[in-house]
């Protein structure tokens, strides 16, 4: 069977799944499969015979992978392979006979190519710093000292002995603070003091200094203190233990013991600062990256943020909270996540799938949960179709609208105890989505997040779940590789498959969509709003004073009512489905102010006289006729304070220059006269 090009293997892992092969094949247009039934062991030659034909190759089982992956390595390496789980997922499963739609969907999604993502690299030496107290400070220095070039940091030397030889070197301090990552920590200690080679019975210390700077490649913290960091788990290089665990300690040295060389991690974000709306002319507009950011790696850089890719730790809400797609988390690549999301669910309903689920997980705790279910309880009902992720926190609006809007009865997040104190954005995201569907007529709460951590808990709220009609008919559009127009292609098809549309819904404030509300009295078409706008909402006409605004490109950052002068501007969040939101409407005109001198425009009538009511009981404008110089452009105003008796910006007269001419001709008369004085004489 071929899907997408590619030879698809299909196993039933010694006819413990039993499924339907023709329905299997038939979203694909492809005749029934031959289902092995021990592709890993007595019928390995047929996969050797697959790889030596296929250059592309879908194996659907991932237990074996490691083999599959040694086997064409030794046929032929640069061919692609790549492998599926439709056992644990699928066909271990109470309702397993009947996941043939399911497993359908997971092979078409594993057979897309999806282009990789650029990799950061870290490079560590192995200069290690442990930080602690006591004999077991010590004793986890000197472990690690045969591996890594490790220095040893005690709070305290009560307790310890020094060595007869010592093949560490120990000093005494406390760490005020910590900054950077595997291969380039910097770590600032006060009372910093070295040990004194005549110690006894016990270490002493000489006198100490504050603000002492250490630099490392790995930091070891087994002080018991505050992690020296936030989100201590997502630093790398950064390896802390509690010190009253022994068994916690021997995991870290051994973690820090792999930390030498060279790593790769995936550059998880990609930054367009052109559309930031943080900041403009140093007046804030929107800064949700930066409160989610859990490792603190996205930072202000002028009016944009910017990202440190080595710190980042894929956790991606900042990705998933940014309103105009500034921020994109790009594991996969590009619009690959929402590709192998339509694959999915388009799949699953051509193979005649009803009422499907989406289970969004991560790869630690969901695969964990999804095995253990599979093994030894019911599995995922056939309706449940799991959707693995980096990190669910970095599941946006446009995922979840996207998921809606190809076809998805629900969406259920499984989260994970580590996501315990992170959900906030995906909890607002989940009432929007929730406000949305209720608005349109769709049953209620569409997005489920399911904090649990049995999977019997998880199996009985799956299984015990009522059937849903999916929010809207399978879209069949293609997410681009932006967020906004993402967004608007499922809104739009949501909208037109509604029970119950409506051209205008009301939304909680704080989502990025709305309009905004000109006092137009108070505004003077300054048109300081439309420099601050990072999306082109607002705009002006270069022809005459005019303010206009395109409702379906606002994101309600605040950036043109912080920045407004008149305090004119107020947000107003909803979504506008009719065509309105996508023209351009203006807001205020004005004729413009024609210069009293030439004649020529050059303001807004609303402008220049708010600038003579102002500025007429100032001292500078308090003589006769000066108030007109408001009144007049650029070159008159000028030219205006040159004509006046006392010109202000008037000097002394310029000396006429000498030139060798002039020199000549004084010393010709000069000769002259003396001649005449001569004859004179």
């Amino acid at each position: 069977m071929k899907v997408h090009e590619k030879q698809v293997l299909v196993c039933d892992c010694e006819q413990t799944m039993t499924f339907d092969a023709a329905k299997l094949a038939a979203p694909f247009d492809a005749g029934a499969p031959f289902v092995h039934t021990h592709l890993c062991r007595s019928q390995i030659d047929n996969f050797r015979r697959a790889v030596e034909s296929s250059r592309d190759l879908v194996v659907c089982c991932t237990q074996e992978a490691p083999l599959f992956a040694e086997i064409a390595s030794e046929i032929a390496p640069d061919h692609s392979i790549a492998c599926v789980n439709i056992r644990e997922r699928a066909g271990w499963s109470a309702e397993g006979r009947s996941a043939e739609a399911k497993m359908a969907a997971l092979i078409a999604e594993a057979a897309l190519d999806i282009d990789p993502t650029p990799a950061v690299e870290l490079a560590s030496d192995g200069v290690t710093l442990i930080y602690g107290s006591g004999e077991m400070a010590l004793s986890a220095a000197r472990q690690l000292a045969g591996r890594l070039n490790v220095t040893c940091l005690l709070k305290s030397g009560d307790g310890a002995v020094p060595p007869p030889v010592m093949n560490v070197p120990v000093f005494q301090g406390v760490v005020r603070k910590a900054s950077g990552r595997l291969g380039a920590f910097e770590v600032t200690i006060d009372s910093f003091a070295a040990s004194s080679p005549s110690a006894r019975a016990g270490f002493a210390f000489l006198p100490g200094r504050d603000g002492a700077v250490l630099h490392c490649d790995v930091l070891v913290d087994l002080s018991g203190d505050t992690p020296l960091f936030p989100a201590p788990d997502k630093r790398d290089g950064y390896v802390r233990a509690e010190p009253s665990d022994p068994v916690a300690v021997q995991r870290a040295l051994f973690a820090a013991a792999d930390l030498v060389g060279r790593f790769e991690k995936p550059r998880y974000l990609k930054i367009d600062p052109a559309i930031c709306a943080h900041k403009r002319n140093e007046i804030v507009g929107c800064d949700l990256c930066f409160s989610d950011c859990p490792t603190g790696a996205v930072v202000p850089d002028g009016d944009h943020a910017s990202v440190d890719a080595a710190i980042c730790s894929g956790h991606g809400a900042c990705a998933s909270v940014c309103p105009t797609g500034a921020i994109v988390f790009d594991l996969p690549r590009g619009s690959a996540l929402l590709e192998r999301l339509r694959t999915l669910t388009r799949t699953f309903h051509v193979a005649g799938g009803t009422g499907m689920v989406l289970l969004i997980h991560d790869a630690r705790h969901g695969e964990e949960m999804l095995n253990l279910m599979a093994r030894a309880g019911r599995g995922l009902p056939a309706a449940v179709v799991p959707f693995a992720v980096n990190e669910i926190t970095q599941i946006g609006l446009d995922v979840l609208l996207s998921a809606l809007a190809y076809g998805g009865a629900r969406i259920r997040i499984l989260a994970g105890p580590e996501h315990r104190d992170s959900l906030e954005p995906l909890r607002r995201h989940a009432k929007l989505v929730d406000v949305l569907a209720t608005g349109l007529g769709y049953a209620g709460n569409p997005v489920v997040i399911d904090e649990v951590t049995d999977p019997s808990d998880l199996e009985e709220r799956l299984y015990g779940a009522a059937p849903r009609p999916k929010v809207a008919k399978g879209a069949a559009y293609r997410a681009l590789d932006d967020k906004r127009t993402t967004l608007r292609l499922a809104l739009r098809h949501i909208h037109a498959e509604a029970p119950a549309p409506v051209d205008v819904l009301e939304i909680p404030a704080g989502a990025p969509f709305g309009r905004i509300l000109l006092d137009v009295a108070a505004c003077t078409l300054c048109l300081s709003c439309v420099g601050a706008c990072p999306t082109g909402a607002l705009g002006d006409n270069p022809d005459t004073p005019q303010l206009t605004f395109t409702e379906e490109r606002c994101v309600q950052c605040g950036l043109c009512r912080n920045t407004c002068p008149e305090n004119a501007i107020t947000l107003k969040p909803r979504i506008d489905f009719t065509e309105a939101a996508r023209r351009k409407v203006v807001l205020k005109e004005e004729v413009p102010f024609c210069c009293i001198r030439c004649g020529k425009p050059f303001g807004t009538r609303t402008t220049i006289e708010r600038l003579v009511e102002r500025l007429s009981g100032h001292s500078m404008f308090a003589a006769p006729g000066k108030l007109d110089l408001i009144k007049m452009c650029e070159d008159c105003r000028v030219v205006a304070q040159f004509e006046e008796t006392e010109v202000p910006f008037a000097a002394s007269p310029r000396p006429v220059p000498r030139t060798t001419d002039d020199y000549l001709e004084q010393r010709n008369r000069r000769d002259i006269d003396n001649k005449f004085d001569d004859n004179k004489d």
